[in-house]
């Protein structure tokens, strides 16, 4: 009795129990950034403002098509083309969206999709990687377009919102078009985006109205900076 009585008086070491207090609120922090990745918490960080023609329609936070890694350096554009003729944007980024219950064991999204009709819908931050270029994955934008037919031709609101998007990454991200714009058959040999890997002129000649886009947004911008 007298050794249990002992015992019960001890008195705790105050660092032993500020050191355990500690590690339970650090314990309790990565618990919560677990569960709000699994269960589709807020993005990691706030994303790049964009033009007014992008829809934001985020993906859910999930291991599958939207893991919240950061994009931590953009240094390239990558082209592709959706695959699935005659789709809308909002059709492939709920495919990507359905990805997240892991059922396909499928890796795949794309920081943007572009319509048919010209529209824009940004599925990841520019904040954030996209699974959609491989080993590039990790310092690339991604940008999925959307075809009428299976020759993969962009039709003209789509092949022009592409020109204008990919000059405005290129503008804001200091890219250079005739190196940093690519396509996903150069990063793997996939054959993607599929007319633009079978045409290499049309490819070139895709990059040149890019590198004049991006010329138009100088030419703006240092025409706004002489009037302000």
């Amino acid at each position: 009795m007298e050794r249990y009585e002992s015992r019960r008086g001890r008195r705790l070491n105050p660092r032993f129990v500020i050191l355990c207090a500690v590690l339970a609120c650090l314990t309790l922090a990565v618990i919560a950034v677990g569960l709000s990745r699994l269960l589709g918490g807020p993005p990691p960080a706030e994303d790049v403002p964009v033009p007014d023609y992008v829809e934001k329609d985020y993906l859910t936070v999930n291991p599958w098509s939207r893991p919240g890694d950061p994009l931590k350096k953009i240094r390239g554009v990558v082209i592709h083309y959706v695959g699935n003729p005659g789709t809308t944007a909002e059709a492939n980024r709920n495919y990507f969206e359905s990805l997240s219950s892991g059922k396909d064991g499928t890796y795949a999204s794309s920081h943007f999709i572009i319509g048919l009709e010209g529209e824009v819908v940004q599925c990841v931050p520019l904040t954030e990687i996209a699974y959609a270029s491989n080993s590039r994955n990790d310092d690339t934008v991604s940008v999925e377009v959307c075809h009428p037919d299976e020759t993969g031709v962009f039709n003209r609101p789509a092949y022009d919102r592409c020109v204008a998007l990919t000059a405005w990454l290129c503008h804001t991200f200091q890219l250079k078009p005739e190196r940093d714009v690519i396509r996903h058959y150069d990063v793997t040999g996939k054959l993607c985006p599929l007319y633009y890997v079978e045409d290499p002129a049309a490819w070139d000649a895709l990059l040149e109205d890019v590198a004049a886009a991006v010329e138009d947004l100088e030419a703006a911008e240092r025409a706004d900076g002489k009037n302000s």
